[in-house]
């Protein structure tokens, strides 16, 4: 055990000394009390330490990683192909803004509706699904080949700048938000929107005179499912 340096000083014997004596170790046990200051390990019986013995907190700002810190995804060339890619915002721990609904996990088509009508069992649709990563206002959408990396706040310049899903090619940019409740996507110069909501635990998906309801079938980290 370590003595704490105070208390080292308040217990030096004075007794029997001289004054010059008394004087020369009073410096010297004020040179512990300063050297104990910078130096780590000086502890007292309670174990008290220096800062660096403090952990850190997983609330503090060092701890949190935001989703400006993650470089933006993209559609590779071509799309992704059999390979499905890795979730890109695993690392962010940024809260989800407050508007967001919690959007996050893998989902799998259970129903769709097109224009009114019952979506037959044999349609590509049941096949479809998607991964939904959230951080922060920032929401990624792989699927169909695809990666739409998007900030929702409402700008042209932070919403989707990839290709479509139908060529991998044609450039689209998309202006993303999150109102009452819902993800809205407006592609820009096309008079359009794309929704996501949550339906109780499912999520409904809307465009184009589609009406998808997707049950989530794990997180954001799950393997796509197997068809």
């Amino acid at each position: 055990m370590v003595m704490h340096p105070v208390r080292l000083l308040l217990t030096i014997d004075w007794h029997g000394t001289s004054f010059p004596a008394r004087v020369s170790r009073q410096l010297a046990a004020i040179a512990v009390v300063a050297a104990c200051l910078v130096l780590p390990g000086c502890v007292d019986d309670a174990g008290a330490g220096s800062n660096s013995d403090i952990p850190q907190s997983a609330d503090s700002p060092a701890a949190v990683v935001l989703a400006s810190d993650i470089p933006i995804a993209h559609t590779p060339p071509g799309g992704y192909g059999s390979e499905f890619p890795q979730p890109v915002l695993t690392t962010c721990t940024e809260p989800l803004v407050a508007e967001a609904p919690d959007l996050r996990g893998m989902w799998k088509t259970e129903s769709a509706v097109r224009y009114g009508q019952p979506v037959l069992p044999d349609d590509a649709i049941y096949q479809h699904f998607q991964r939904i990563e959230q951080c922060g206002d920032r929401l990624v959408v792989t699927a169909g080949g695809v990666i739409h990396d998007m900030r929702c706040d409402g700008t042209e310049a932070n919403g989707v700048h990839d290709v479509l899903e139908s060529d991998f090619t044609t450039q689209i940019t998309v202006v993303a938000t999150y109102e009452a409740g819902v993800h809205v996507l407006r592609p820009v110069g096309i008079p359009v929107e794309v929704t996501r909501r949550l339906d109780g635990s499912k999520l409904a998906w809307s465009y184009l005179g589609l009406e998808v309801t997707l049950v989530r079938i794990g997180g954001p980290d799950a393997p796509p499912p197997v068809n």
